[in-house]
């Protein structure tokens, strides 16, 4: 059982905002930014690859009202929405699950990556090995 499971079964304080049939969100403990919102699923499924489209569309459903509620209560300069798979991937708590991140210009949080431009032709052989049916 998961940190979230807990909080999600009670058994763990949290600050919800926001529960439907599929999803409960509540306040991130370790904000980076005031109005930090951890969306995730009720079902314990471990990462995006192992939910349903129904699943999935509610969590992102989700996400968006209370990135609008965050927008309106904290107006930030911005908002980042990530959603993380695997270790490798940046997950940390292995339950899907989405950060609302208000985001302020002078914040110092980073997330970057190196970027590569393979070309064209590159990027079509990529895309055709991935092509969703």
């Amino acid at each position: 059982m998961t940190v979230f499971s807990k909080i999600i079964a009670g058994e763990i304080p949290s600050a919800p905002v926001w529960e439907d049939e599929h999803v409960f969100a509540f306040m991130d403990a370790g904000q980076v930014n005031p109005g930090h919102v951890i969306v995730a699923l009720k079902r314990p499924a471990k990462t995006l690859l192992e939910t349903t489209d129904e699943e999935a569309a509610a969590l992102f459903r989700a996400a968006r009202r209370i990135a609008l509620a965050v927008d309106a209560a904290f107006e930030p300069d911005g908002l980042t929405i990530l959603q993380a798979n695997r270790p490798a991937g940046w997950q940390t708590v292995p339950h899907v699950h989405l950060h609302v991140l208000p985001r302020h210009a002078e914040d110092e949080v980073t997330l970057g990556w190196p970027q590569k431009e393979p070309g064209i032709e590159a990027l079509r052989e990529l895309a055709e090995r991935i092509k969703v049916k």
